[in-house]
C-alpha cells in the first residue's frame, strides 16, 4: 500500500495523549509547513495557526474548550483560524507562481478580479471560504502529523469568541477548530469502522 493510503488508513481521533512528550519548534514548524501546502480558493492561503503549547496556555484554552483534558495533554493544540478573503493580497500571493515561470503574468490580475466579483457584498461566501481553507489545511496537518508518527484528534467543542477574544484573534479571523497533536497513550480505539460505500456514494 502507498504510504500516503497507509496513514489514511490508521489514522484514528485521539482521546489520550502523552502528557511528558513535547514537540521542539523545529517539529511545530514543519508540520505548519506541510499543513500550508493545503489547497484554497485562488491561492489566497487565507488561513493561520496559533500552536498552543505552554503549560498556561493549554490550560486557558481547556477551560475554554469544555475542559476536555486532551487540550491540555497533547504536547501542542492548535487553533486554526480560517482569514476572510482579501483579494488586495492576492496579487503578492500568486506573484512566486508568476516569478517560478508556470503562471503567465497577467493571470494575478484576472484571478483578483475574479475572486471580488465572487466576494463582493456576500459576507457568508467569505466566511464559507476562511471555514473551508481552515478545514483543508486542518486535514493536511493531521496527515503530516501521522506520518511522523503523531498522533491527532479535531475538535469542534470548544467557545469560539471566547477563544477569539483569549487568544488575540483579528476581526477577519475564524477560530474554525482546535487540533489536538501529540503522542498517543496507551488504550486509544483505533479508527472506527465506516459506512459503506452504497450508503455515500453516487455514480452520475
Amino acid at each position: 500500500m502507498h504510504p500516503l493510503l497507509e496513514a489514511i488508513a490508521q489514522r484514528s481521533s485521539l482521546n489520550s495523549f502523552d502528557p511528558q512528550a513535547r514537540l521542539d519548534d523545529s517539529t511545530i514548524h514543519e508540520l505548519i509547513g506541510w499543513a500550508s501546502r493545503a489547497p484554497s480558493a485562488f491561492n489566497l492561503q487565507n488561513w493561520r495557526f496559533i500552536a498552543v503549547r505552554s503549560d498556561a496556555a493549554k490550560q486557558r484554552l481547556r477551560q475554554l474548550a469544555w475542559d476536555q483534558p486532551k487540550v491540555s495533554e497533547a504536547a501542542v493544540t492548535f487553533i486554526l483560524c480560517g482569514v476572510l478573503p482579501d483579494t488586495d493580497q492576492l496579487p503578492a500571493r500568486l506573484q512566486p507562481s508568476v516569478e517560478a515561470g508556470f503562471m503567465p503574468a497577467n493571470m494575478p490580475s484576472s484571478w483578483q478580479q475574479a475572486a471580488k466579483q465572487l466576494y463582493a457584498d456576500s459576507p457568508r461566501a467569505r466566511r464559507d471560504e476562511a471555514i473551508r481553507s481552515a478545514t483543508l489545511a486542518a486535514a493536511t496537518l493531521m496527515q503530516a502529523g501521522q506520518a511522523l508518527g503523531l498522533g491527532a484528534c479535531p475538535m469542534t467543542g470548544f467557545d469560539a469568541p471566547a477563544v477569539a477574544t483569549h487568544f488575540g484573534l483579528g476581526t477577519d479571523e475564524i477560530p474554525v477548530m482546535l487540533v489536538a497533536m501529540g503522542r498517543a497513550a496507551p488504550g486509544n480505539w483505533p479508527q472506527k469502522p465506516r459506512r459503506p460505500l452504497q450508503q455515500i456514494l453516487e455514480l452520475a
